[in-house]
C-alpha cells in the first residue's frame, strides 16, 4: 500500500508538512493536498501539524529568498508532481543551503527552475493579455482561463497599476475571484461572491469598438503572419481578448 501524505491547499500547510517530515525523516512515496481521491493501491496520510511562521523563516534562513519565490511558483503551477519536486528540492537544500540553486545537475533544482520559469512567462503575458471592460458603478472587470494558477500573482501586478480603481479579475478555470476595492484585493472562491457580469457601462460597447478600429486600422494586411502572431499570442488566450476573440 502506497502512503500519500495529506496537506491543506496552501503553501504554507505544504512547507509545514515537508518541514516535519525532514525533522522527522520521513520519506513520502507521494505528497497531494486534501482534495485528493486516492487510488485502490493508496492510503492517504492527514497528520495533526500547526502552521508555525517559525518553521517557514528556518526555510527561508536556509535557502534564501531567491529559492524560496522559485518553489512557490512551482506550488502555484499545474506539475502533477510538485509536492514532491518541491519536497526533494527542500532534503538537498539541508546540505547545499543557500547554494542549492547552483547545482542544475540535481533533477530537483532543474524542474524547479524548469516549471518556475513557465510560471513566471505565463504570468508575464497575462499582463499583457488581460482585457478589462467596465460595468456598472465604475468597476473594471476581467476573465482569464491561465494554465497555472497565477492569479494572485496577476492581483499583485494590478494592486499596483490600478490601484485607485475598483476592479474584479476572475479565473474562469479554478472559479475564483479576485476583488479590488482601492486599497487592497482579496481572493474568494465563484460560489461566495455575486456579481450582475451583463450589466456593462454606457461607454462599454463604444470603448469595445473603438479598439478593434485602432487593432484593424494599425494593421498591414500584407505583412499578416498569423503562425507569428500565435507565437507570441497562444490562441488558448483569444477567448478573452476582445480584438481577436470573434477570429476563433
Amino acid at each position: 500500500m502506497k502512503n500519500v501524505y495529506i496537506y491543506e491547499n496552501d503553501f504554507i500547510s505544504l512547507l509545514n508538512l515537508i518541514f516535519y517530515l525532514l525533522k522527522n525523516k520521513l520519506k513520502p512515496e507521494n505528497i497531494k493536498n486534501e482534495f485528493y481521491t486516492p487510488s485502490l493501491f493508496e492510503n492517504n496520510i492527514t497528520l495533526t501539524i500547526t502552521k508555525n511562521e517559525k518553521n517557514i523563516e528556518w526555510i527561508i534562513k536556509n535557502i534564501g529568498k531567491y529559492s524560496m519565490k522559485s518553489i512557490y511558483y512551482v506550488f502555484l503551477s499545474e506539475e502533477e508532481n510538485k509536492e514532491l519536486i518541491i519536497y526533494y528540492f527542500l532534503l538537498n537544500a539541508l546540505k547545499y543551503r543557500q547554494k542549492i540553486m547552483y547545482h542544475r545537475n540535481l533533477k530537483c533544482v532543474s524542474e524547479v527552475l524548469r516549471i518556475s520559469e513557465y510560471v513566471i512567462h505565463e504570468s508575464h503575458k497575462m499582463k499583457g493579455f488581460l482585457r478589462f471592460k467596465e460595468l456598472e458603478k465604475n468597476i473594471l472587470y476581467a476573465e482569464m482561463e491561465p494554465t497555472n494558477d497565477i492569479l494572485y500573482l496577476i492581483s499583485c501586478h494590478f494592486n499596483s497599476r490600478l490601484k485607485n480603481e475598483l476592479w474584479i479579475i476572475k479565473d474562469n478555470r479554478r472559479k475564483i475571484i479576485s476583488i479590488h476595492d482601492k486599497k487592497q484585493f482579496i481572493i474568494v472562491k465563484e460560489k461566495d461572491f455575486e456579481i450582475s457580469t451583463q450589466k456593462e457601462s454606457i461607454n462599454e460597447k463604444n470603448i469595445e469598438n473603438l479598439w478593434k478600429t485602432f487593432y484593424k486600422t494599425i494593421g498591414i494586411k500584407e505583412r499578416k503572419n498569423d503562425r507569428c502572431r500565435m507565437n507570441f499570442m497562444p490562441k488558448k488566450y483569444w477567448k478573452y481578448i476582445t480584438e481577436v476573440k470573434k477570429e476563433l
